[in-house]
């Protein structure tokens, strides 16, 4: 892998990260996750108009990537809410990768190798110590833990619809098409809500907004990654998002992260990387 990729894709990590844990820390991660997707929506409206590059056929994958976007936001932002990001996130980037190869296996007939299935279950015993085996819910570690099964399914669904939706835009058209519906559809639920108008109001400040922008310019590393190694090994370096999230999730979001945690965390790493390249 170039040097450039790699720090490309460990820059996408980091920032992909950093935003996850911005809003994992705000006191209400539904409204900051509103103003996340506003800010990101408008301030790249010009760069999508100005390279805009889309056919008919992109319309279908469009509307079916947006409503999985609106579920994923809130799913993500509710569990937020709930449990650390120290938990969720590992569960959800994790197991994303196993729902999508699970996917190609059973419906697809793509098959898997034997490094796959062992990065299968690396995966599945990080996501025991990440969330603590015979641990209660008081810590919220079974809410989140439930929510990161639901965020990883939103994943693994975008992640199939994309492949092949991206191919009829350019990347950051397709991006910017599919995130409009979903922010108009996210913030329009939330703003019906009790209090809504004023949750979102309380909740317009610098930081989560700068939560926006980090999540769209995460992307554009990882689109600049791709052009100049293969997508095994960006997906590879990208997935170590889950032990930076891990590691600053005390510091930056004041959680308990215990030895337990951090290694469920790098077994997660450890597990992906062997499905990407597997």
């Amino acid at each position: 892998m170039p040097l450039d990729a790699f720090v490309l894709a460990l820059g996408s990590a980091f920032l992909h990260a950093l935003w996850n844990l911005i809003l994992g820390r705000e006191r209400d991660p539904e409204a900051a996750t509103a103003i996340a997707l506003v800010t990101a929506v408008v301030l790249f409206a010009p760069l999508a108009i100005w390279r805009f590059d889309a056919d008919p056929r992109v319309w279908p994958f469009i509307a079916v990537t947006s409503m999985l976007q609106l579920i994923y936001f809130a799913a993500l932002a509710t569990a937020y809410r709930h449990a650390d990001v120290s938990v969720v996130y590992p569960i959800a980037r994790g197991l994303a990768p196993v729902l999508v190869l699970l996917v190609g296996v059973t419906m697809l007939g793509t098959g898997a190798s034997a490094g796959q299935a062992a990065g299968v279950c690396l995966v599945g015993l990080g996501v025991m110590l990440v969330r603590g085996i015979g641990s209660g819910h008081a810590d919220g570690r079974g809410v989140g833990a439930a929510f990161g099964v639901a965020v990883a399914s939103c994943i693994a669904a975008y992640t199939l619809v994309d492949k092949h939706g991206i191919e009829h835009a350019s990347p950051v058209v397709y991006l910017e098409l599919g995130m409009i519906p979903a922010t108009i559809g996210y913030v329009g639920f939330l703003l019906l809500t009790e209090h809504g108008t004023a949750r979102v109001r309380t909740a317009a400040r610098p930081l989560p907004a700068a939560a926006g922008i980090l999540s769209f310019v995460a992307y554009a590393l990882v689109l600049a990654a791709l052009v100049r190694a293969s997508a095994a090994a960006v997906a590879s370096v990208r997935e170590t998002s889950v032990l930076i999230a891990a590691f600053l999730a005390a510091p930056l979001a004041g959680e308990r992260v215990g030895p337990g945690r951090l290694s469920g965390a790098a077994l997660v790493v450890a597990g992906v990387a062997l499905i990407a390249t597997g």
